[in-house]
């Protein structure tokens, strides 16, 4: 039997984006409200959780992947201690170059984490905050949510539009 899994952008989903910036440390990392009650919710519910995210900080030397993993090791850390759960995996397309084949709009690390969890992506969704987040999600057969925010317009494409990640549990 295949699993069924939510892909979640990092900046903007899980954290507080840094318009025109990166979250380089873990102090400029700021939680959004809701993550951890709904990535507990999406867990109980059968769902794998997985952070597919861009990173181009790294590619362009604003920071190291070890400051990367060292943010990502202190989320999963904080989720744990805070709601007894973490994501099952963490992708990251490190590149700088927006014609990288990894990074998204492309469905590359979603589709990477389709053949290692076995995932049937028509019963599951990818969530993000632009455009680009949706139509890797589209591009690789999954639902797609749109979180909205102050710096991208909705995205026509989503197959929902939602205010907070707890809006979204009522469809999944």
């Amino acid at each position: 039997m295949k699993s069924k899994a939510i892909f979640f952008d990092r900046d903007g989903v899980i954290n507080e984006r840094i318009l025109g910036g990166y979250v380089r440390s873990w102090s400029e990392f700021r939680f959004m409200p809701d993550v951890g009650e709904f990535l507990k919710e999406a867990k109980d519910k059968g769902y794998i959780a997985i952070v597919i995210t861009n990173q181009r900080g790294v590619g362009l030397g604003l920071m190291s992947e070890e400051d990367l993993n060292e943010i990502h090791r202190r989320m999963q850390e904080e989720l744990l201690q805070t709601c007894g759960v973490t994501f099952d995996a963490i992708i990251s397309c490190t590149d700088a170059a927006n014609e990288s084949g990894r990074r998204k709009p492309s469905p590359a690390m979603l589709l990477e984490a389709q053949a290692k969890f076995g995932i049937e992506m028509a019963s599951s969704w990818m969530i993000g905050d632009t455009a680009s987040d949706i139509e890797a999600g589209i591009r690789a057969g999954t639902k797609t949510a749109f979180l909205l925010n102050e710096h991208d317009a909705p995205s026509e494409n989503a197959t929902i539009c939602i205010p907070s990640l707890k809006e979204l549990l009522e469809y999944i």
